[in-house]
């Protein structure tokens, strides 16, 4: 029933099992001072939140088990001290397709030797089931024209957008002549 990471772990521990708990949330430096850790298991605890800084100080650490609670994404930098990772177990996990996700992501892409499971969408409803992957890779997708939205047709061009028009038409016709096509998203 620990509702807190203990302060009192040793420090030359290589393996804590925190499951089945009641921790809802990793404060920052939570286990700066078990360096030596290979193994961590906090499945089933219920942890909606991570701290940036949480995993701080695991440097060794192998496989963390983070399965079975109720994380929607990480925040920007939680997965960056974890430099010899390589099992990360994400089964049962509320996951949030929406751009927080992102992180999660690339740093996996990034990690490809990390193995990990479990990075389905579970809300919000039209992405329920898809992989992370897939969600991913659709939100850069072009919108279907069918969802652009309807401009009357007498539409005008001021000054800026005809001079914004005219150099469009420069770069692309300069790329061409390279070879080389270039998609600017944003």
């Amino acid at each position: 029933d620990l509702k807190k990471v203990p302060s009192n772990i040793p420090p030359d521990i290589v393996k804590l099992d925190l499951s089945s708990n009641k921790i809802r949330q990793l404060r920052a430096k939570e286990f700066e001072d078990v360096s030596e850790m290979k193994i961590l298991n906090l499945n089933s605890n219920g942890i909606a939140y991570i701290d940036p800084a949480a995993f701080s100080g695991l440097n060794n650490l192998e496989e963390l088990d983070l399965s079975n609670n109720s994380l929607q994404n990480f925040e920007y930098g939680v997965l960056e001290d974890l430099y010899f990772l390589k099992i990360l177990w994400l089964r049962e996990n509320p996951w949030r397709c929406d751009y927080n996700i992102h992180y999660l992501f690339y740093w996996l892409k990034h990690h490809y030797n990390v193995h990990y499971n479990g990075l389905e969408c579970k809300t919000p409803e039209e992405y329920k089931g898809w992989s992370v992957g897939k969600y991913v890779r659709s939100y850069y997708e072009e919108c279907p024209k069918d969802k652009l939205p309807i401009y009357p047709e007498t539409f005008d061009l001021d000054k800026d957008d005809e001079e914004w028009e005219r150099h469009k038409e420069q770069s692309v016709q300069t790329v061409k002549k390279h070879g080389v096509i270039v998609t600017v998203i944003g």
